[in-house]
């Protein structure tokens, strides 16, 4: 039997829109910053998540259409995964 580990329970994905990016130069930048704000972040999810066994897959979408900076994807993000650790935490505490 293999062994779940907290890596394996919680998953992300990040997109962004070909329609409002057409060149992929943006979009990948885009995705980049989504993934660094999520890598410095996510250690609360890590931890809740050692905690109750819960497992979580999300996938986050940018559907703005301008270029952003470094500052406000990492604000959006902390609210995305603040939200998530509130809605897993209510799941969890629904079911015991």
């Amino acid at each position: 039997m293999p062994v779940i580990t907290a890596a394996m329970q919680l998953q992300a994905g990040f997109s962004v829109s070909k329609r409002h990016f057409k060149k992929a130069v943006d979009r990948n930048r885009i995705k980049r910053l989504m993934r660094e704000a999520y890598r410095l972040q996510k250690n609360e999810l890590e931890l809740m998540i050692k905690v109750n066994p819960v497992r979580l897959v999300f996938f986050i979408i940018y559907t703005g259409k301008d270029l952003p900076d470094y500052p406000l994807v990492f604000e959006k993000v902390k609210g995305i995964l603040l939200k998530l650790q509130k809605i897993s935490n209510e799941t969890v505490d629904a079911n015991t």
